[in-house]
Order: structure tokens, then sequence, then C-alpha cells
């Protein structure tokens, strides 16, 4: 018991969703306190050492900008992680900026993973935070701590399905009786949406972009629907046959063109977990609707679209880019559902 007290006292319990393009952390009593890119800006000397220079938003900031020597990396790819050391590096920096630098205990945490990745990738989150600092440390499914987040009746024998559009992952998982009944994750996100306005931009314009650019275009006038109202940006980069830099004007129905190959993508996911959904469940989710969470959830129209093509209602959660952590957060509070959703 006297443990117990010093350990709350130099300590906090964490949440962390570790996001292929974000990472958030939830302290325990506290709530969010760090939501930054994914991303470790390192440099590299001769002998190939790399020594971490910058991590989080200062790190983004430096990507397609960066001298030979300094390189903007993402250690995870399609929500796993790609890079072991640099993961652990990040880690330990978000563990700082939770506890303030201060922390005397190591702190227990819950770490968000995506439904269906390997027992393999699974020891590596866990071996990646507990390098980093963590104790105790338990894995929960992301489509299992979105749904806790977006205060979904996941304690009754009712059929809920989630939609979590992520940067590098879509899951779409149907959930009874605090266990997924079935999931379906394809490898297509955010980041593909990128990939792909930076492909069409070049095939279509003869103009190449940076991911972060192509980030801001779909931010801005990317949309999933046909809108009254057509929008238009300016967007700066290189000409490919003149090799200098140049300004077009893109709209949002040739942005919508663009990213039309990942969102079917993701459309057909959701058609093929309703085809998969036993039928008693599936009469719920009639009734109740699909929920999407996730950064990719707050794409313009995604809502309508889906609505058109599944005939159901869509609702998009009322923190998308925050459901999952905070579900993580949730869960650190109640010992009991702990045991029940995490491995």
């Amino acid at each position: 018991m006297i443990f117990d007290w010093f350990y709350r006292l130099f300590s906090h319990d964490l949440a962390i969703d570790l996001g292929t393009a974000n990472t958030l952390v939830y302290v325990k009593g506290k709530g969010i306190v760090a939501n930054e890119p994914s991303v470790v800006a390192v440099q590299r000397d001769s002998r190939g050492v790399r020594t971490v220079k910058a991590v989080g938003r200062a790190a983004k900031e430096m990507l397609g900008r960066t001298p030979g020597s300094i390189e903007a990396i993402r250690p995870l790819k399609d929500g796993v992680i790609a890079d072991f050391e640099l993961t652990e590096k990040m880690l330990k920096y978000f563990i700082a900026v939770a506890h303030n630098h201060r922390a005397i205990v190591r702190p227990r945490a819950v770490i968000c993973i995506p439904y269906g990745i390997t027992e393999v990738e699974k020891r590596a989150v866990r071996e990646s935070a507990e390098s980093a600092g963590c104790t105790s440390v338990h894995l929960i499914e992301e489509p299992m701590a979105a749904s806790i987040g977006a205060d979904l009746p996941i304690h009754e024998p009712s059929g809920n399905m989630i939609v979590d559009i992520g940067g590098g992952t879509t899951e779409v998982a149907v959930i009874s009786l605090l266990g997924i009944v079935f999931s379906k994750s394809v490898r297509i996100g955010g980041d593909k949406m990128d990939e792909a306005i930076v492909h069409y931009l070049k095939k279509r314009f003869n103009l190449l972009i940076g991911e972060r650019t192509a980030e801001q275009i779909k931010i801005v006038i990317g949309s999933a629907f046909p809108e009254e109202e057509i929008r238009t940006m300016q967007v700066k980069g290189r000409d490919l046959v003149a090799g200098i830099p140049k300004t077009i004007e893109v709209t949002s129905e040739e942005i919508r063109e663009a990213i039309q190959e990942p969102i079917n993508v993701i459309v057909e996911a959701i058609r093929y977990a309703l085809e998969k959904t036993p039928p008693e469940l599936a009469a719920d989710i009639v009734d109740k609707g699909i929920i999407l969470v996730g950064g990719g959830a707050m794409i313009r129209n995604l809502d309508i679209l889906l609505r058109e093509e599944t005939g159901l209602p869509i609702l998009v959660a009322e923190n998308p880019l925050t459901a999952v952590v905070l579900g993580s957060g949730r869960v650190l509070d109640n010992l009991k559902l702990l045991r029940e959703v995490t491995t």
C-alpha cells in the first residue's frame, strides 16, 4: 500500500497512441499532454552513427528541408515499427515530455496497436516501450480503444461498427460484449492519400511537391464527394520540365480525383466487413450506424460518400483525432476493463 502511494507520487501511468502519422500521450489524472508528429530527425556522422537532432513537431518541420547529413525519418510504417532504435528514442522523448522531465519511477503504460499485427510486431512495440523507460506495458487494439473513446456501448450484446482511418492503416471493426467480432485492416490511410496527391500533380502538371505540401492540400481542399462549391488552392513546387520553382492552382475536384483510389479501398473494406458481420449484429448496425474516427475521418464529405455507398447512417466521432488515446486513457482508470481489453 505504501509502495503504491509512493509510486503514484513520482510517476504517472501513460496511455500512448503510437501512430504512423502522430503520437499522442495521455497521462492519468492530467489528460492528453502530447500530440506531435511521429517523426525523428537524425544526423549521420562519417561512420554512419545516428544522432537524434529533433523529435515530433520540430522534426516534421525538417521534412524535405534538411542538408545531406540530416534526415527526417518516420520510424513507423503502416502502423507498425519499421525502425526499432528510433521508435525507442521517440518514445523516450514523449515519456519525458509527459513527465515534465521529473519522473523518478518508471511509468506503467497502455499502448495502442493495429488489430491483427503479428506476435513479432507486438513484441517489438512492447520492447521499445520497455527500453524507453516503461514498465508493465499493456497493449490494446486500436478499434477497441477507439470504441471506448467514442463512448460506444461495447459492454452490451449488440453490434457496434467503428472505422479508424489513421495515417498508415484503416481498421474496420465490429465490437460486441467487449470483444472484436470481426475486423478488417487495410494498409491504406492518410499517408497513401498524400502519396496519391504527389503522384497526381506530377503526372497531370509535371509539378513535384513534398509530402508536407501534399498533406496541406488534402487538409485544405481535399474532398471525398462532389461539392456545390469548387474550392481552389495555390500550390508551389518544382517544374519537372524546366527544373525551376513553379506555382499552379489546383481545385477540390482535381484533388478528389487524386485521392479516389485510396478512398475506394477504404469503402471496399467497410463493405467487406458488413458482408462478414453476423446477421443479428448487422441489424444493430443498421439502427446505430457506423462511427468514424482518426484523422482520415475529417476528410470533407467522407461521411456523405460512405452513406451513399452503404445506405447506413454515418457518424463522425466528437473527437476523431483523439478518440483512440482517450479510450486508452479510460482503460487506465478501470483495472477490470484493463484486464479485459488488453494483452
